[in-house]
């Protein structure tokens, strides 16, 4: 069992990091805007799965793993700079965002979540830095607290992200009356997934 105290430590530590605005809540933000709120919040689902993927794998040693092989860092990273580039490009190509627009899938902007946080080793890398700082191997199988405390961390980052694209969304689909208004939304929401990739390919090794 985990200490009482610890867990009470890391739950305010740990909301404090999801309102720290960042790739994932950005995702979330650009996702409202160009397809509305359902489809932000699946796209917030599926962060919080990637993020349940990375606890398991730093649980089970990955971090050993990336530490020995530097070049697979550099592999996972340059995957989710190229699945950005292509949401951005089909965010603008795909025409000025209309109100009457069909929406999208809530299974593909699920899976655009999943695969953007799963392919983001910073992610990892902040995992294995911030979460081992909370577990005791007297208290229990470590896999277990890595579970425990990432459920905690999705549970409050799909919240968080959650909110801010249902907001996105909102605005989104009240801009949509001016076709003006509506190709600069299109233009925002790629300008928004390319900053992220550019964000991610400059990103230094920890």
């Amino acid at each position: 069992m985990i200490d009482p105290v610890t867990l009470l430590a890391f739950v305010p530590a740990a909301l404090a990091l999801n309102l720290t605005p960042g790739a994932d809540m950005m995702f979330c933000l650009g996702q409202g805007l160009r397809s509305g709120r359902a489809a932000a919040v699946a796209a917030s689902a599926g962060i919080s799965a990637g993020s349940m993927v990375h606890v398991t794998l730093a649980g089970l040693g990955l971090g050993a793993a990336v530490s020995a092989i530097p070049a697979l860092f550099d592999v996972i990273r340059w995957v989710g700079v190229a699945y950005l580039l292509f949401l951005a490009r089909d965010a603008l190509h795909s025409g000025p965002v209309r109100a009457d627009a069909p929406a999208v899938p809530a299974r593909r902007a699920f899976r655009s979540g999943f695969l953007v946080n799963l392919t983001n080793p910073k992610v990892i890398l902040f995992v294995l830095a911030f979460v081992p700082q909370f577990v005791a191997p007297s208290a229990g199988p470590v896999l277990m607290q890595f579970l425990i405390f990432g459920l905690i961390l999705a549970a409050g980052g799909f919240i968080i992200n959650g909110l801010v694209g249902i907001f996105a969304g909102q605005a989104g689909r009240q801009l949509t009356g001016s076709p003006v208004i509506a190709r600069w939304l299109g233009r925002v929401s790629a300008g928004i997934f390319a900053g992220l990739a550019v964000r991610l390919a400059i990103m230094e090794r920890a």
